[in-house]
């Protein structure tokens, strides 16, 4: 195939802009709603009037607000200036499991439901309180960011007014004492809007139809970010060079596209780097299953399925953004899985980066195929590798596993797994391991033709296991680093069918920004 453009007949789009989101110490007295979040415990009347500046004679109206949430929930009322009030009262920490953050950023995220059409008239106050706030701006600031989506397309939304925006203030419980601003100093802050950002990005690609997100689109996409960051080298393979140079994974899962399949690379390389980190993508900007064609239900959603490299995408930027010194090689590989003459069929065998043969037996089981290459450039192209991450929207199995609010991980080392687990809890980005046991797995795969199929032959044992160990076949067996697997099938969409950016907070995590560590 030649490499075209996608007719997008949408015009709307490009014409609608979101609500900006910033994060700042002082306290906006102009903005028309207010929202304050926090625990029971530093959500108290005196906390409440001093952080809005609300007048004495407004002191029975909030406390009849906050007499009306019994130990957490929701409510709304008016200042005597006309300020709509909002109070957000989150499960004290001791409701919370020790598999859950004890800020429930979830829920924050649910709470906020009315957030994007009040910021889009006028300028919404978050006040957000905790006994130890730098613990929790982080995670607060992505899970803001997942109820304010950049990508709309109604054409009745009107225009932002000049007003429009939000502004985000945390705030100290100092107890009996006033509460008082975090300090305009701590890094907490910037990395706060980097991973708001980041999470805004990564879920407005997983929102994007596929017509306005081809794989032209997507690489287009990559290159405007490399090009904002000196410290940022990118690189390409498209097309017939991917087939020249072995990545058969790739090439066949997105050669019957009218936009070829790429490899996108970028680098970041700083001086006092202390652990090079890989970072690999699943990029299917949207799978119709191939030739193994998924029904008229199954296929709605699947522009989600390039969320595995939307999160990645976003936790390099944010990474990038602010400075980590943490050395970082992303790896997308960005395909459409497509139907047309130049289809992978069923029974096909692909040659894969690895060297290794693979009997395809469903075309809809693309996602490892393309990651396996990726993790096999990593492991034998980039030398110096110390941790090899990839994350994708691989199975549908995740979500029986671990649930749509865990990412589902495998790790090959104890001390790894715990590392992802606690940067999930600190991020938000949940996670839980998954059965790691390649001795008793690897055999679902068995061929008699080719090294092994790309899809189990029993999907009552562990598959979504399975799908990982797939993946890992492809390392190169002289990589003497470390390795995870992240399926985010479920933590990747919201109920309502909006991306969430799962994936930037977490990598955040594993590189130990401010605030995540």
């Amino acid at each position: 195939p030649t490499q075209t453009s996608i007719m997008n007949l949408n015009t709307t789009a490009a014409k609608i802009s979101a609500p900006e989101i910033e994060f700042s110490p002082s306290f906006q007295r102009d903005a028309k709603e207010i929202y304050v979040i926090g625990r029971k415990a530093g959500v108290t009347q005196e906390n409440v009037l001093s952080v809005t500046c609300a007048e004495t004679n407004d002191v029975k109206s909030i406390e009849a607000l906050l007499n009306s949430i019994k130990e957490s929930g929701k409510a709304t009322t008016f200042l005597s200036d006309g300020r709509k009030l909002t109070v957000i009262v989150l499960p004290a920490e001791e409701k919370i499991s020790r598999n859950n953050h004890t800020f429930s950023p979830h829920e924050i995220t649910d709470s906020l439901d009315g957030l994007q059409a009040s910021a889009r008239e006028n300028l919404v106050q978050i006040c957000v309180i905790d006994k130890e706030i730098e613990k929790v701006m982080c995670p607060v600031a992505a899970a803001i960011g997942r109820a304010m989506p950049l990508y709309h397309s109604k054409s009745s939304l009107k225009e932002l007014a000049s007003t429009s925006g939000v502004n985000v203030t945390f705030y100290s419980d100092n107890g009996d004492k006033v509460p008082t601003h975090a300090s305009a100093e701590i890094p907490e802050w910037q990395t706060s809007l980097a991973v708001c950002n980041g999470v805004r990005l990564a879920a407005q690609l997983g929102d994007m139809p596929p017509a306005e997100l081809s794989p032209d689109t997507y690489a287009q996409k990559c290159q405007e970010i490399a090009n904002g960051f000196a410290a940022v080298t990118y690189t390409e393979i498209t097309g017939d060079d991917l087939r020249q140079k072995g990545y058969g994974g790739i090439m066949g899962v997105g050669m019957a596209a009218r936009c070829l399949p790429r490899m996108v690379i970028m680098s970041y390389s700083p001086a006092d780097a202390t652990e090079h980190v890989c970072l690999c993508g699943k990029g299917v900007v949207y799978d119709t299953g191939g030739l193994a064609l998924k029904s008229k239900v199954g296929m709605c959603g699947m522009k989600h399925d390039c969320g595995g490299s939307a999160g990645v995408l976003g936790g390099f930027v944010s990474a990038v953004t602010l400075g980590l010194p943490i050395k970082l090689t992303l790896i997308l590989a960005i395909v459409e899985n497509a139907i047309g003459p130049e289809s992978f069929r069923n029974d096909d065998i692909l040659t894969m980066k690895s060297g290794k043969t693979v009997e395809v037996n469903n075309t809809d089981a693309e996602g490892r195929l393309i990651l396996a290459d990726c993790v096999s450039h990593a492991s034998n192209q980039l030398g110096d590798v110390d941790l090899i991450v990839n994350m994708a929207t691989l199975t549908g199995a995740q979500c029986i596993t671990t649930g749509s609010c865990h990412a589902g991980i495998m790790t090959r080392t104890k001390a790894l797994e715990d590392r992802v687990v606690e940067a999930g809890l600190k991020s938000g980005d949940l996670t839980f391991p998954m059965l790691y046991a390649p001795e008793l797995l690897k055999k679902e795969f068995k061929s008699n033709v080719a090294d092994m199929k790309n899809s189990v032959a029993n999907r009552m044992n562990a598959q979504a296991s399975c799908a990982g160990h797939f993946i890992e076949s492809h390392i190169d067996e002289e990589y003497k680093g470390d390795w995870c697997h992240v399926d985010m099938a479920g933590p990747d969409s919201r109920s309502d069918g909006r991306a969430t950016g799962y994936g930037v907070a977490l990598v955040l995590g594993l590189c130990k920004a401010p605030g995540f560590c």
